[in-house]
């Protein structure tokens, strides 16, 4: 495989996970109590993206805002870890987004989110770094997670455009419009009836993604469908690829890992069709995993 540069910028989050036991009810709410006896911090949102890229052996840099408080100091550890070379914006009054989620008995009891939306000055030092990024990297991967850090995306894609970059994204929120332009957008199901409304089957779903597809000047739509697999929509071809998953534990990131294995294995020079199809099995796997979690290249390619 080749070392394919990637840049992913968008949403820097923290994944905390606190693991214990439960035994017994509240007697003050009818709720578990959960008796805490580990915990886990993780990248999260575009980080878990670069996470994923970082795991299958591509170089990648990591273009985002945090807080400057002790998450953004984990996340910053984490990143240097992992081997992503961290492009980080921070200011007083920022505080990082974090996902807290509390897991008894191998199950998701509850979430808690941190969240603060970044100043407009932020943003614009961010973007300001982003266009001299653009020249270095082969591949652009824009995580929206609807927190704040893609207020610009549509003058990111424009830019990345300008500089002949293949542009992956992993929208979010009702209004696709901000998009166009982009080489790929990856939707799952939710995400595409909120912007197409439902359909009554695959003819209606094809109608509704190749007009979306051909009204955003897109290059490619990839639908992700959980259990029913994924769907490529094309200028000249649709295909569907069934899921491989063997058993579905935690869905949680496995968009993640479908964009960044996506990206590499473009950057490794695979068609997109090959390119999805790869991603497809990556995805069959990283579910079968507890949280946000990643796939190798040993996973993805076994001897």
């Amino acid at each position: 495989m080749k070392n394919p540069s990637i840049l992913i910028v968008g949403d820097v989050m923290l994944d905390r996970y606190w693991f214990g036991d439960v035994n017994r009810i509240s007697p003050e709410a009818p709720v578990p109590v959960v008796l805490i006896g580990k915990n886990e911090e993780r990248l999260g949102g575009a980080a878990n993206v670069a996470r994923n890229v970082a795991a299958l052996g591509a170089s990648c840099s990591l273009l985002g805002v945090i807080g400057d408080d002790e998450a953004g100091t984990v996340i910053g550890k984490l990143l240097e870890q992992s081997g992503i070379t961290p492009c980080l914006h921070s200011a007083p009054g920022i505080s990082t987004t974090v996902k807290l989620r509390v897991i008894g008995r191998q199950q998701q009891l509850l979430r808690l989110d941190f969240e603060k939306r970044p100043t407009h000055e932020i943003l614009e030092n961010a973007r300001e770094q982003y266009r001299t990024l653009l020249a270095r990297h082969d591949i652009i991967i824009l995580s929206d997670y609807g927190k704040g850090a893609l207020d610009h995306v549509s003058d990111m894609i424009d830019d990345a455009r300008k500089a002949g970059k293949i542009t992956l994204i992993d929208p979010k929120g009702d209004d696709f419009s901000k998009y166009r332009g982009a080489t790929i957008l990856t939707p799952n199901k939710s995400e595409l009836r909120q912007i197409v409304g439902n359909w009554k089957d695959e003819t209606e779903l094809t109608q509704k993604a190749q007009k979306l597809r051909e009204t955003l000047n897109l290059q490619y739509l990839l639908l992700t469908r959980s259990e029913e697999g994924m769907s490529l929509y094309g200028a000249t071809e649709v295909l569907h690829i069934p899921t491989v998953a063997r058993e579905v534990f935690d869905v949680s990131g496995a968009g993640d890992t479908v964009i960044a294995t996506l990206a590499t294995m473009l950057g490794n020079g695979k068609s997109v069709s090959e390119a999805v199809q790869i991603a497809n099995r990556a995805a069959g796997i990283v579910v079968g995993k507890l949280g946000t979690a990643t796939v190798t290249r040993e996973e993805l390619f076994p001897a």
